[in-house]
């Protein structure tokens, strides 16, 4: 595999990785967000939003197709950086320095997408689950 080809893996990985954090923030702003308001009792705080911006509504009505959205975009950002992470890096060590620290950011970036979802998905599908039976 020639390094351009690397670099090109690299810089698709960080688009998919920016992509997951996207639609993971989505889970937190269609769901978690009013879950959490009306839960510690800011249900004034709750209104004002949505009458500032009622596309949150909208939002909640394909919360499936959002949390279906964002777990397809993690498991691609997962598979590319599990496949990207033993990639050689350039023997320049200026770039050398840059391919790690990419990598790095790369993987912060993934884990918050993947800690934004799990927070997502416990507010809007798992506790109200428990909370109806």
């Amino acid at each position: 595999m020639t390094l351009s080809k690397n670099t090109q893996i690299i810089k698709s990985n960080k688009l998919v990785n920016y992509l997951a954090l996207f639609t993971s923030t989505g889970t937190i702003f269609c769901c978690a967000l009013p879950a959490l308001l009306v839960s510690i009792g800011a249900g004034a705080a709750l209104s004002s939003l949505i009458s500032i911006f009622p596309e949150l509504v909208i939002l909640s009505v394909y919360k499936t197709q959002i949390f279906i959205g964002a777990f397809i975009m993690l498991i691609i950002s997962g598979m590319m950086q599990y496949r990207s992470r033993s990639l050689p890096c350039p023997a320049d060590k200026e770039q050398a320095d840059s391919c790690m620290r990419t990598r790095k950011v790369s993987m912060i970036i993934y884990f918050a997408s993947v800690g934004i979802f799990i927070v997502g998905l416990l507010f809007a599908i798992i506790i109200p689950f428990f909370m109806e039976t």
